[in-house]
């Protein structure tokens, strides 16, 4: 009877040995260990007193840059501060009262001056239009998301600009899709970034005189001035196939209305690719055409805009 019992003991022992080493799967916490960057020497903060009065905030610099990755790189989306104010950040987000257009609604460019090399511009506008559509279309929120008109006079991107590849420091747009940028700007980013970063949005905030960042609501979150999205040439894009434009647009757009990345992730050791669990579009890796706002993704955006502009 021992005998039978061990040698059934060996056997599940064995059996699961088996499954682990045929599909381990390592467990990645989802934006771990912020990575801190200091970009001073590329900038100083731009200054808005032209356009702000009556005690609002004057300066602007830059928080945080969120980005997205490839799934079969092995790597997980990661969130770069460039103000470092300690590990517990708070999130930052859009105040009305000191929205730059004047208005309470919510406003986007499209910078066709850096089209992608792989797909015409239509198309490709096309699929950044769509993708603002569907954020705009949950019903928890009215943000009265407008587009601006497209003009070849107006030269966008604070952050190529310091950056050294052209743009202003000009507001333009609550949200503006700066367009497709070459290898080296992701590279700055974090080390071969261009090989695996997809799309990032950076979040440009509103500091006071002595250079403190504001959050003249009191909600503890920093006040958004603008946020930028840049898409990697470095990659082959597609309209429904990888890489989908509209996809990595519906992630970059849901930074650019605030919300982070989410999931945890899972690493296959045996082939490097990642499983999110959820799966979700604000999921930090690429992990195929995802179109549609998952409950998970709605959620998060209606925590954040369903009482707009009311704060």
């Amino acid at each position: 009877m021992k005998t039978k019992i061990a040698l059934l003991l060996s056997v599940i022992l064995l059996t699961l040995f088996s499954c682990t080493e045929k599909n381990p799967e390592v467990l990645l916490p989802v934006d771990d260990s912020p990575i801190f960057m200091d970009i001073s020497s590329f900038y100083s903060p731009a200054n808005l007193k032209s356009t702000l009065t009556g005690g609002l905030p004057e300066n602007i610099a830059v928080l945080k840059a969120e980005y997205l990755t490839t799934a079969e790189s092995g790597k997980i989306g990661r969130t770069v501060y460039f103000v470092n104010v300690g590990n517990k950040q708070l999130d930052a987000d859009f105040v009305p009262d000191l929205s730059l257009d004047g208005t309470t609604d919510v406003s986007y460019y499209i910078d066709e001056n850096r089209p992608s090399l792989d797909l015409p511009l239509a198309l490709s506008s096309g699929a950044i239009q769509q993708a603002m559509e569907t954020w705009d279309g949950i019903t928890c929120s009215d943000l009265g998301m407008y587009q601006i008109p497209y003009s070849n006079e107006i030269n966008s991107g604070y952050i190529s600009s310091i950056f050294g590849y052209g743009g202003s420091p000009d507001y333009i747009s609550d949200v503006t899709f700066c367009g497709w940028m070459p290898a080296g700007f992701f590279d700055i980013l974090a080390s071969d970034g261009s090989t695996y970063i997809l799309g990032v949005t950076f979040t440009l905030i509103f500091v006071d005189d002595d250079g403190i960042l504001t959050d003249y609501d009191n909600n503890k979150k920093y006040d958004v001035a603008w946020r930028e999205i840049y898409f990697n040439d470095n990659f082959l894009w597609r309209n429904g196939a990888t890489y989908d434009i509209e996809t990595v647009a519906l992630h970059e757009a849901g930074h650019g209305l605030s919300q982070g990345h989410f999931g945890k992730a899972f690493r296959d050791a045996g082939t490097g690719y990642l499983h999110f669990s959820p799966r979700a579009v604000m999921n930090a890796a690429y992990s195929g055409i995802q179109t549609e706002i998952t409950k998970t993704d709605e959620a998060g955006h209606c925590s954040i805009w369903a009482d707009w502009p009311i704060h």
